[in-house]
């Protein structure tokens, strides 16, 4: 299981990435003191995203974050109703995927469900 992805994110686009990561079902919590400032966490359903406060983030050309979206199709009406465009994936095991860009540039895949899992 992994608990959480940290992502750089510029100081100016903060408060951008909590609307974009709220409206995706993510909810902001507590950092720890010891780790002082420079961080942002968001948490939804024991996962966490770890926004580090970076001058000059480097944003991956091709990797991503891909999240379950319980509320798949809310999350991307509240996506769109912030200004981000949706573009459709394909589905696959059934389930109905999207990917969205966060204001840093990172690119989010949404998903309604996680595939299932492997057999061994």
């Amino acid at each position: 299981m992994i608990h959480h992805v940290a992502l750089e994110v510029s100081p100016g686009t903060v408060p951008e990435e909590v609307a974009f990561w709220t409206a995706a079902g993510f909810a902001e919590v507590p950092v720890p003191e010891a780790l002082g400032d420079g961080y942002t966490w968001l948490e939804s359903g024991g996962t966490q995203i770890h926004l580090m406060h970076t001058a000059g983030p480097v944003v991956p050309e091709r990797g991503h974050v891909a999240v379950v979206a319980p509320d798949f199709d809310d999350a991307v009406e509240r996506l769109r109703a912030i200004g981000v465009a949706v573009r459709p994936g394909r589905e696959l095991w059934g389930r109905k995927r999207a990917k969205a860009t966060s204001p840093q540039g990172h690119t989010v895949e949404l998903m309604a469900a996680p595939p299932p899992v492997a057999d061994g």
